[in-house]
């Protein structure tokens, strides 16, 4: 097969910032009549390998500089959250903004994320050099990209972008035709729209996008392709792109080669222009004014055809192109290898979308796409998918089949009995699975030894899950259950409680329980809270046992005792031996019946204050700065509130002996 080209027009530097998802695809080369990769095609140009192998990572920082935005990089190796690879395993993510897939849906099996949403004025790169075989005159790449960045508002230099740079290196200049700088404001392309206000700025999405590199004439060049993104210059908001390479190596036009069976000839042309012209080749007649011309009934072999393409203003140069047609392609379905799809987690087969190929899939049901070359398979039961290929002419048609084992584990938790309950209750849980190959039980994330049936007694407090697996390689984790196992807490005696007679007090228990029994009730507002009010019309003892019932069913008894006095009771010695003998070496008032002290003070002579205290514990020691006193007379003053709600006073004078 043989394309002929003819480049016209001035290059055009495209001018449009942000950060942006962009996915790459070079097509493919028909050869011989048969639909093939070329053999000459870059090594993990699309990241097949599943690593950055023949890609440099970089990553820096952007700012601005006289009016200008500047991107400043150096080589680093990808970096985290701003060089993320995405694979097989992230069938059916799609972007938090934009809500389309991770993956391009017409693309390979992996992407590149350049970026984030931290903002910080970050910036990212990476970049990919090959050399266009010698004789390989007419030659293009295919990228689809998908853009997500903020729009603050800011002016055009200092706006989120993505920068695509194409580079003949051999000459060391930039092809401007093919390198631009996009952001969403303004600019001529269509398809953006918005999702929404982040961080009080709006966000704007551009799902996965067609655009074509053309690279005619540069035969045995060295070519890079450097891919840029960058936060606002001021640093608050972000901008991100996806990367994904497809290796294909083509001509211009797809379906240029068609079948010998074809009803129709569909002609692709060029992605990403703004307007196409199909003509004949002395340009006589215009035949179409969209990017797919359609020839019915086909035409001869060896037709020659004619496109004139016009780019979105600033994105490109117009160009002339021409395509021979032959009738010599042969298609050959790909539905790929069998595959294991655990719990009906996605995964993908078939392979490469090829342009000008028609995919289907049958049965429809599991699969994300029936008409993708490589939908996403989550089949609740084990499928074999037949998939069809044809050419868009109707030619060609060829099948293959793949299975999709389907395993699907029911993780489910079921509980019986209870999850909280007390050790000496005889109570306990039973936790349940569905029964499957192998069940291994776990308690706070370590694995119980023996614990592999599909029911387990829990029989001590701690966090209890499952995991479970299947022979094929399948294994799902079940929800976790916080079974509690309660020990019952010691008794105590609580401290004497004082009354008056005729007077309330109120008494409390611990504060740990769901019931509180008190017994025996008499004197009591309410035996079954935790806080009743006692009141006794008669002096004397009453011992209370308060029986605390927990809410897993344990039960604690403490006791009190409260003293009924006729009233309050102040007495205050009149001599103390401060000598630390342990025999009346502290100086202080013995109380009952009072509920808040007001002062308790010591005075020498001269009415100098030695002590002071509100502390119902209060007691002089015959010190004062830490010096001892001398022997001799000191004045006490003692003020505080009984529980007959009255002010007592008393003050007198105490004897320091030593």
């Amino acid at each position: 097969m043989l394309f002929f080209f003819k480049y016209q027009n001035s290059s055009v530097l495209r001018k449009i910032s942000c950060k942006v998802h962009f996915l790459f695809l070079l097509p493919f080369f028909f050869a011989s009549g048969t639909l093939t990769f070329a053999q000459d095609c870059p090594p993990n140009i699309d990241f097949e390998k599943g690593n950055f192998d023949g890609w440099t990572c970089y990553a820096g920082n952007t700012y601005t500089s006289a009016n200008n935005n500047i991107i400043n990089l150096l080589p680093t190796g990808p970096q985290p959250d701003q060089h993320t690879l995405y694979g097989p395993e992230s069938a059916g993510l799609v972007d938090e903004f934009g809500g389309f897939p991770v993956i391009c849906p017409n693309g390979s099996g992996y992407s590149v994320k350049l970026g984030n949403t931290s903002g910080g004025a970050q910036a990212e790169g990476i970049s990919y050099s090959f050399t266009i075989p010698s004789g390989r005159n007419y030659y293009s790449v295919v990228y689809h990209y998908a853009v997500v960045f903020q729009d603050p508002n800011h002016l055009h230099f200092q706006q989120p972008r993505l920068v695509l740079e194409v580079w003949n290196e051999t000459d060391d200049v930039l092809i401007q035709c093919s390198s631009f700088t996009f952001y969403p404001v303004g600019s001529g392309l269509p398809g953006f729209f918005n999702a929404g206000i982040y961080d009080s700025a709006a966000v704007w999405c551009k799902n996965w996008t067609a655009v074509t590199i053309n690279l005619n004439n540069m035969a045995g060049k060295l070519i890079k392709l450097f891919f840029k993104t960058a936060d606002c210059t001021f640093r608050r908001h972000f901008g991100y792109a996806y990367i994904d390479v497809n290796t294909e190596c083509s001509s211009e036009f797809t379906g240029a080669t068609f079948c010998p069976d074809d009803t129709a000839v569909v002609v692709t042309g060029p992605h990403g222009y703004a307007r196409y012209r199909w003509f004949n080749s002395n340009f006589s007649t215009l035949l179409g004014n969209s990017q797919t011309l359609t020839l019915q009934p086909p035409p001869p072999r060896g037709t020659v055809l004619a496109l004139e393409v016009m780019p979105y203003d600033g994105y490109g140069c117009p160009d002339t192109l021409f395509a021979l047609l032959y009738d010599t392609l042969t298609l050959r379905a790909n539905a790929g290898p069998d595959v294991l799809s655990c719990n009906r987690n996605p995964v993908m087969i078939g392979s490469n979308r090829k342009e000008g190929v028609v995919y289907n899939w049958n049965p429809p049901e599991g699969l994300s796409d029936p008409n993708s070359s490589n939908p996403r398979a989550s089949p609740s039961s084990t499928t074999a998918y037949i998939l069809t290929v044809r050419s868009r002419g109707g030619g060609c048609m060829n099948r293959d089949t793949v299975v999709v084992t389907a395993s699907v584990i029911d993780s489910s938790l079921q509980v019986s009995g209870k999850s909280l309950f007390c050790i000496t209750s005889g109570d306990s849980a039973v936790l349940s699975v569905n029964p499957t190959d192998s069940i291994q039980w776990y308690i706070n994330n370590t694995p119980i030894r023996g614990a592999t049936q599909p029911r387990f007694r829990a029989t001590q407090t701690g966090n209890y899950y499952a995991q479970l697996f299947t022979f094929v390689g399948c294994s799902a984790g079940t929800r976790r259950e916080r079974i509690i196992v309660e020990v019952p807490k010691p008794g105590i005696q609580y401290p004497v409680q004082y009354a008056i007679k005729s007077f309330p007090l109120p008494l409390q228990a611990r504060n740990f329980g769901e019931q509180y029994v008190w017994s025996p009730s008499v004197f009591l507002s309410n035996p079954r809270i935790i806080n009743p009010v006692f009141t006794s019309p008669v002096e004397g003892d009453q011992i209370y046992r308060i029986k605390i019932i927990t809410p897993a069913g344990c039960e604690t008894i403490d006791t009190q005792l409260v003293i009924t006095l006729k009233d309050v009771q102040i007495h205050v010695p009149n001599a103390f031996t401060p000598n630390n003998d342990g025999k009346n070496d502290f100086f202080r008032p013995h109380i009952q019946g009072i509920k808040q002290m007001i002062r308790f003070s010591v005075f020498n002579r001269w009415g100098q204050l030695l002590y002071d205290s509100q502390s119902p514990e209060a007691r002089w020691d015959g010190t004062w700065n830490g010096a001892p006193q001398n022997p001799g007379i000191y004045t006490w003053i003692f003020e505080a509130i009984g529980l007959d709600n009255r002010r007592h006073f008393r003050k007198g004078t105490v004897m320091l002996i030593r």
